[in-house]
């Protein structure tokens, strides 16, 4: 019987990851089934898989075609968790597969035996049963793994630019900008020739992008990362900022950053600070810390969340999908993921990958195959 991935975490405190039998159902007339052969870890998808368990504490056990990892969580983290307590959840917003069974509706028989991309959820899961219209049409000798990350960073990157132009900026900043989602913005600003500000963390960020075009990257680790960023956004008049990091203080050094910037492109004495609105989005939690504000930009400036999946209703099923077709185009080019490794699904569970997966260290992304290897 087909397996799937869950995720438990039991209301004393306790994370457990398994390997499940289930049934795949017959898909309905408007259904399909796919055969998931590729799925990336994202960021989004440790958040269920581990919670706020302390995987420095986990443990093996079961057996190798049935592992078990438990892990403790900490009584003050646990009450974040209170909604899902005991209750086995699949894990895994996207990935891509070959059609392999299809309802009788015309569109779901169209994709019986095509390659396919799905932001479909449980898709850490051998087979997935989802509405034909909720399928992405791969191009012709576009694989499962080349595919299996077309939505989640894609959408977010061109969702970005989006929301600059539906809330009247002209530049962007984003941070933690070496990242595969990074790397993706950055090449969509230059095909549509958008001014964007990158902040990385190494040195090694800054020639990463630098090899791949970006025009300004600033490393946040050096002395002068203050005053270069000013200097940029001078110069570009970034007002809109994207941060992944989400706790500590980067978040408000760009909006001081951005002060500054305005001021110096319209001098002169205002006690409230410039009129520029300046705008950030934390949409990520790369550190987990609190987020801190030292107000030093006026009252021209605003902080929110953003987050892909209220962002798509909110421009509509044809831009919704103009953006999906952008991506299935350039999927091998602008919208490429790069992976470290190919795991099965048993492997997913193996405390090594999870130390490295766990760490959402750029360059360090997992794609998980629930078909490789199988008995």
């Amino acid at each position: 019987m087909p397996l799937q991935l869950r995720s438990t975490i039991s209301s004393a405190g306790q994370l457990k990851l398994e390997l499940v039998d289930v049934e795949t159902p017959s898909p309905g007339p408007d259904e399909v089934v796919i055969r998931v052969e590729g799925t990336p870890i994202n960021p989004s998808d440790l958040g269920l898989l581990l919670g706020p368990a302390d995987m420095t504490k986990a443990k093996l056990s079961g057996t190798p075609e049935a592992p078990v990892v438990t892990a403790p969580i900490a009584p003050a983290l646990l009450p974040m968790a209170a909604a899902r307590f005991d209750q086995p959840m699949p894990v895994g917003n996207e990935g891509a597969g070959v059609v392999v069974e299809a309802g009788s509706g015309e569109l779901a028989r169209s994709l019986l035996g095509r390659t396919v991309a799905v932001l479909g959820r449980e898709m850490y899961s051998q087979f997935r049963v989802v509405k034909a219209d909720q399928c992405l049409l791969l191009h012709e000798g576009t694989t499962p793994a080349e595919g299996a990350s077309c939505f989640v960073n894609p959408l977010t990157a061109l969702g970005f630019v989006e929301t600059m132009r539906l809330e009247g900026h002209s530049a962007l900043v984003h941070t933690a900008a070496a990242s595969n989602l990074g790397q993706m913005l950055v090449k969509i600003c230059l095909a549509d020739g958008v001014e964007l500000v990158n902040i990385v963390r190494t040195p090694e960020q800054v020639a990463l992008l630098k090899s791949i075009g970006a025009k300004h990257v600033i490393d946040s680790s050096q002395p002068s990362f203050m005053p270069e960023l000013t200097a940029t956004l001078t110069k570009t008049r970034a007002t809109l900022a994207f941060d992944a990091v989400g706790g500590g203080r980067l978040g408000s050094d760009i909006l001081t950053c951005m002060e500054a910037a305005a001021s110096a492109n319209e001098p002169g004495f205002n006690r409230y600070g410039s009129s520029v609105h300046k705008q950030l989005y934390i949409y990520g939690g790369l550190d987990t810390s609190p987020t801190e504000l030292r107000r030093a930009y006026g009252m021209a400036w605003g902080i929110g969340g953003w987050l892909l999946t209220p962002f798509l209703p909110r421009i509509g099923p044809e831009a919704t999908e103009r953006l999906r077709r952008r991506v299935a185009d350039e999927v091998k080019t602008t919208f490429a993921s790069h992976y470290v490794r190919e795991i099965s699904l048993r492997e997913a569970l193996s405390l090594e990958h999870i130390a490295v997966y766990n760490r959402r260290a750029t360059g360090e992304k997992y794609l998980i195959n629930p078909n490789r290897d199988v008995a």
